[in-house]
């Protein structure tokens, strides 16, 4: 055995056999042709789907693409080996990498073989050289993925996600699994769906004297959560710097192009963290870093998303990272607005807010994501902390982007034993969080960011329903 693996060597992509000079190819990835990690003359193999077919006398030209990058790779296939291989067939091709005309790479075919077909007469609903619109691509969500900007999206989702942990992991953030399954409703809106087992037999048999049916199996009401902000206020009392990035649910009758029943927050807590000024430079640091760290590394992917929407270049879309983000009051907020009530189309209510319109002018107005902190108190949570030297507002801020509207909602957090408790929505349920204000409390903050609505945002794609691989909404949970 010792013997035999001796008598292999390897060189760079090649493996070769000192008793015969057979070469293997190496597989290898489109976007490792594309980046430059071969060179003209390297021996490989590619897996992928085809993209186009284009044929001439004795060769085929194939567009073909493996979902590791927005680009194709070109093949040139003899018309001998290329048998019934069409527009969206799977494949597998070996040969050398040589240049084209424009001196870009391309793999000379040596070995060919189809791996499955695509009939397109029984009903693919993409065609070669056509373009559909997000809602006729939506109807077809496993088939989704082979679209190239859909494609595309979900690489710059999965570098998001890695981009978000990498930061917080610098620094010093504990990442928490909250429970998906809670017996509280943090945000207290009704917004919440009820879970319970599906199998009315057990049910019966778990049943308990005085406790209703529905809530046989944990003896109390249970929903999925709609926040796992209580349960990291929980954790940062003993870790410090914590957070959650998971999906939470919002039971809404709801079409809106920025909502959906199941999304993905990433949620942070802080403890001794104690000023809404600390807080909004948390929250622009995380923006801004993870945001710069994107552009780094899935630009093309970027681009080839917003170049179906926009004609903004990169640098300009985002010149807003070199700049600081204002910081306005609700009061000053709600002025602005009163000033240009003539240029929107829904009323101004401060009792009720600032609806999206509102939120996408100021960004406007200020021509930049813009913080708007010290709210009412009666229109936010009960767990955001009176203010100090005005009892009728509370330290919480909303963060505007454009496009979006509300990116990020965050506070300090209540520190008074008895304001939160009376301000508790339910006081049985919720007493372990009051009990925090008791042993060894501290000040905390934190705030949510939907993942969905930032992706909406740099990708500027106008539906929440297309930056995320399976939407649920109202009325629809398909697959």
């Amino acid at each position: 055995m010792l013997r035999h693996l001796l008598g292999r060597l390897a060189f760079g992509n090649k493996l070769y056999a000192t008793k015969q000079s057979r070469c293997i190819f190496h597989l290898s990835s489109i976007k490792d042709v594309t980046s430059g990690k071969h060179r003209e003359g390297d021996q490989i193999k590619v897996k992928g789907w085809i993209k186009s077919v284009r044929k001439l006398k004795e060769n085929a030209f194939l567009d073909v693409n493996d979902g590791t990058c927005p680009g194709n790779l070109q093949l040139v296939v003899s018309k001998t080996l290329l048998h019934e291989a069409a527009y969206g067939s799977s494949v597998d091709a070996s040969g050398t990498l040589g240049r084209t005309p424009k001196n870009q790479l391309e793999l000379k075919v040596e070995h060919f073989q189809e791996l499955g077909s695509c009939h397109l007469s029984e009903g693919y609903p993409f065609y070669p050289k056509k373009t559909y619109s997000p809602d006729y691509i939506r109807n077809h969500l496993h088939l989704r993925p082979q679209t190239p900007s859909f494609g595309s999206t979900l690489r710059v989702r999965h570098h998001v996600t890695k981009c978000f942990n990498d930061y917080l992991d610098r620094e010093g953030f504990v990442q928490i699994h909250t429970p998906i399954i809670t017996s509280n409703d943090c945000e207290g809106a009704g917004e919440a769906f009820l879970v319970r087992p599906a199998n009315g037999e057990l049910l019966q048999h778990m049943a308990k004297k005085d406790v209703p049916l529905d809530r046989a199996y944990f003896d109390r009401q249970s929903y999925l959560t709609v926040s796992g902000q209580l349960h990291l206020e929980a954790m940062s009392h003993g870790l410090g710097k914590v957070y959650t990035f998971g999906p939470t649910f919002r039971a809404e009758n709801s079409k809106s192009p920025i909502h959906l029943s199941e999304f993905y927050m990433l949620e942070l807590e802080e403890a001794f963290m104690d000023s809404l000024e600390a807080l909004t430079a948390r929250i622009e640091s995380i923006v801004k870093n993870v945001t710069k760290a994107l552009l780094d590394i899935a630009a093309e992917d970027l681009a080839a998303v917003r170049k179906l929407t926009t004609d903004v270049s990169l640098d300009e879309s985002f010149s807003w990272l070199t700049k600081p983000c204002p910081r306005i009051s609700f009061t000053e907020a709600i002025e602005v607005l009163e000033r240009n009530k003539s240029k929107l189309k829904s009323a101004v209510r401060p009792e009720e807010g600032i609806n999206k319109e509102q939120e996408l002018f100021l960004v406007s107005h200020y021509q930049s994501p813009v913080f708007v902190i010290d709210w009412p108190k009666a229109i936010k949570s009960f767990y955001m902390r009176e203010n100090r030297a005005e009892p009728n507002l509370v330290d919480a801020l909303d963060f505007l982007v454009p496009h979006v509207g509300e990116l990020v909602g965050g506070s300090v957090r209540e520190d008074d034993y008895g304001k939160l408790q009376a301000k508790l929505p339910d006081q049985e349920a919720l007493r372990w969080y009051l009990e925090l204000r008791k042993f060894g409390s501290v000040t905390t903050a934190g705030f949510g960011l939907g993942l969905e609505r930032y992706l909406c945002w740099v990708l500027n794609v106008h539906n929440i329903r297309d930056v995320i691989p399976f939407p649920r909404w109202a009325h629809n949970c398909a697959m």
